[in-house]
């Protein structure tokens, strides 16, 4: 999602998730119960992966990542390989229960030999998620994900975007070709790197897609069952090649803003693109170079921070806020202790342990997986509506054996739990 692709550098994505250079948004705080739920063996360690649970039905609802409609977000793992292979397996599931959090064994595979639109006759080869958001207006989480559609090189490439809609039982349907109108197309680049938002503030979700030559497709929602947006209009022009999501209102003006850098890989500087009746078409402020970047409120009342991280450490853009020391590649924003002002999480350091930095200058809580491997931050959200974001880390321990571990925010000093609530294996699927 978020132009998120990478290879195995970026394998889960959600609602409230930041990575290098996305925006993140706290999670408000309104207590609940610290008491973990009973602890799922992950199936690389059990030796052999138990048969899936059945796929909780719902009714809809305004939760986000909730492809089910049942109330509780749900996580998109991408980067799954064929043992062996090294092939692209699909895109897994793992469904959410209310109240609870994660249920891994309440999971679905998505290959693309079953859930992805054929072009030409032809299936698609790359399968890999991009996008999550409710695009028809039905209460129920739709994903949008890239594909490899057949091109001679000739004019412009067909829309390389799909759209799988979801449903009482989650994604159960075929995927459809999104539709981006000839008039919002502009220059020969693939038509990629969705962004989620209502940047028109009507209520309804819309899409920011790169066009080319510093250029949006700005398409307006809600859309169609065959993937066709309400409106779109002429391309939108853009301070960069690469917008970034997941969208947050920065300005708390009603329209959802967007961050877009002028160039994807590496350290890269970037600008806010504001949202408004036209979408977004009015360039905000602009953000130096810097190797990931988190949008968040980390002073309590007060309107949206930026925090760039770079090769010194992190710094706040709101005024006489402390530098704070950190060594790594990406930035993450949450709030894990529920008291309305989030938090940093900083990964990639020489360590290989994420560390949680509160923006007040307390001292840093680090994060020691029990896997063994490479860590990376995937997620800080909410995950058991508990009002407190907790953490979601990817263990690398093998093409096909990698461990995915959440650990629970808490009230107090510690902010997450010594001990992850739920741990399960890439295997699992």
């Amino acid at each position: 999602m978020v132009g998120i692709r990478g290879g195995r550098s970026a394998a889960i994505r959600g609602a409230a998730a930041g990575c290098t250079l996305l925006m993140a948004a706290a999670v408000t705080g309104c207590g609940g119960d610290d008491k973990p739920a009973a602890k799922h063996r992950p199936a690389a360690m059990a030796g052999k992966s138990g048969a899936a649970l059945p796929v909780p039905r719902g009714r809809g609802s305004k939760v986000p990542d909730d492809f089910n409609g049942d109330g509780a977000p749900d996580l998109v793992l991408d980067d799954l390989v064929h043992d062996g292979l090294g092939d692209d397996a699909g895109i897994g599931i793992v469904y959410g229960k209310k109240g609870h959090g994660l249920v891994p064994g309440a999971r679905q595979l998505l290959r693309p030999t079953k859930y992805a639109a054929p072009t030409k006759g032809e299936t698609p080869a790359a399968f890999d998620s991009e996008a999550s958001c409710d695009l028809d207006k039905d209460g129920f989480t739709d994903l949008v994900v890239s594909t490899d559609p057949p091109f001679d090189g000739q004019g412009q490439p067909p829309v390389p975007l799909q759209i799988l809609f979801g449903g009482p039982g989650g994604l159960t349907h075929r995927g459809v070709k999104l539709v981006v109108p000839a008039q919002a197309r502009f220059g020969n680049d693939w038509p990629d790197q969705p962004v989620c938002g209502d940047f028109d503030g009507d209520g309804s979700v819309d899409l920011t897609v790169h066009a080319s030559g510093g250029r949006l497709s700005f398409l307006r929602g809600p859309f169609t069952r065959k993937g066709a947006p309400r409106a779109a209009g002429k391309p939108l022009t853009a301070p960069g090649n690469v917008p970034v999501g997941p969208a947050f209102d920065v300005d708390r003006d009603g329209y959802d803003d967007l961050l877009v850098r002028r160039t994807s890989g590496g350290s890269s500087p970037s600008r806010i693109v504001l949202g408004g009746p036209q979408g977004p078409a009015r360039s905000g402020a602009a953000l130096p170079s810097g190797l990931g970047l988190a949008v968040g409120r980390f002073t309590k009342g007060a309107g949206a921070d930026t925090a760039l991280l770079t090769a010194s450490g992190v710094t706040l853009s709101r005024p006489g806020a402390p530098a704070l020391k950190a060594t790594g590649t990406a930035v993450t924003a949450g709030d894990f202790d529920g008291d309305g002002v989030a938090e940093l999480v900083v990964s990639g350091g020489a360590s290989k342990a994420p560390e949680i930095l509160p923006a007040n200058g307390r001292a840093a809580v680090t994060v020691t997986p029990e896997a063994a491997g490479t860590t990376q931050v995937l997620q800080a959200t909410d995950l058991d509506g508990d009002g407190r974001a907790d953490l979601v880390v990817r263990t690398y321990r093998g093409e096909s054996t990698d461990t995915i571990a959440v650990y629970p925010g808490v009230k107090g000093g510690s902010l997450l739990a010594g001990k992850p609530q739920v741990t399960f294996s890439t295997a699992e699927f």
